[in-house]
């Protein structure tokens, strides 16, 4: 069942195109990444599935009463304030006890209850934004780069309670990543971004398009593998399965780490 669908969604900010004939459907308990160079128009896009930009072509079809949990990539709280994970939870309205202590343990973060949130280890703050975005019990959960700034095995585990919640509560997630393991392996479907839509389709389908060589290279799939993201390629020579235009983009350059700083 398609949770959200955008048809032909056109976004320009500041006189600038930033998404451009964007198509493709979230269907419940799905996994879907979204991969992109820097500019690609991923966080826009983000804020037009929420519903914070309005399109200013096509349409985005909502289900009715759709409940979204929201995991940004970073959260800044000032280390002066002294704040419990507790209290945070209760921001802006507050929750039962037992509905904060379900939302802890199912993201592997219960025994963080009484902590400060200044004192937290940046996998363990993640985890309890993770918890604090699962308390509206979501159909669809979206996380922004939520792993920037974790080291491999930090991710990786995050990466686990994620499929955990998905098996869980039967929720879609929708995730913007860098990570290579996180497209390869914790994803149903990827979706290759630069403006438009450039590739999309299973994992196995896109590995195989040149959209998808060219943005990660044909070696490793490991999790820490070097990998440069470029959009030199030409989108007629890609596979008719995965790919939705013949246009060729000027490249665009970027080198990366399966775990950035």
């Amino acid at each position: 069942m398609s949770l959200v669908a955008l048809n032909h969604v056109g976004v320009t900010l500041g006189g600038r195109s930033v998404l451009t004939d964007v198509s493709f459907e979230i269907n419940t308990g799905e996994i879907v990444t979204i991969v992109g160079p820097n500019g690609s128009g991923k966080s826009t896009m983000l804020r037009v599935i929420i519903g914070a930009v309005p399109p200013n072509s096509g349409s985005v079809t909502r289900k009715a009463g759709l409940k979204i949990g929201y995991v940004p990539q970073k959260l800044h709280i000032d280390p002066t304030l002294p704040m419990t994970v507790r209290r945070f939870l209760s921001l802006p309205r507050r929750v039962s006890d037992n509905a904060a202590d379900m939302a802890l343990t199912e993201t592997g973060a219960g025994h963080l209850h009484d902590r400060q949130m200044a004192d937290l280890s940046g996998g363990q703050f993640q985890r309890v934004l993770l918890a604090r975005a699962l308390l509206a019990k979501p159909d669809l959960l979206i996380l922004d780069e939520a792993t920037q700034g974790l080291d491999q095995p930090g991710s990786a585990d995050f990466y686990d309670h994620i499929d955990r919640v998905r098996r869980d509560f039967g929720c879609a997630v929708l995730m913007v990543s860098h990570e290579l393991h996180v497209v390869m392996a914790a994803s149903d479907r990827v979706i290759c971004l630069n403006g438009h839509v450039c590739c999309q389709g299973e994992p196995e389908h896109v590995a195989s398009a040149p959209e998808y060589r060219a943005l990660f290279g044909t070696g490793t799939h490991g999790a820490l593998a070097l990998y440069r993201h470029e959009h030199s390629h030409t989108h007629d020579a890609c596979d008719d399965e995965v790919c939705d235009h013949d246009h060729t983009h000027a490249p665009a350059h970027h080198t990366h780490h399966g775990d950035r700083p």
